[in-house]
């Protein structure tokens, strides 16, 4: 089995989240679909206790040399400089493999 690769950007308590997430869908969304070797785009907006985060965006890659290769992209740099400009309290950013557990039935 083939080993996934994920990079999740998770962003904190923007000023005006209605528009931080209009402005994100509009502008930011085109830049990160362009990114080379992007097999899925994924966000979410979890809602609970705590510290949770306003957005979460998760960019799939099939391995770790397609994910080395997005972030030294043109598109990449594109996209970090274009997060750069939102006005949240924090931006979380991480890369992982995943493994896909399977459940029991």
């Amino acid at each position: 089995m083939a080993c996934v690769h994920r990079l999740t950007v998770q962003y904190f308590d923007p000023t005006d989240g209605t528009g931080f997430e209009a402005v994100y869908r509009e502008r930011h969304v085109p830049i990160v679909q362009e990114v080379p070797g992007l097999a899925r785009f994924v966000l979410s907006t979890p809602r609970g206790t705590g510290d949770t985060p306003h957005l979460v965006a998760e960019l799939w890659f099939e391995d770790a040399e397609t994910m080395k290769a997005a972030l030294g992209s043109s598109q990449m740099s594109r996209a970090a400089e274009d997060a750069e400009t939102y006005e949240v309290a924090r931006r979380v950013m991480f890369a992982a493999e995943v493994e896909d557990v399977a459940t029991s039935a």
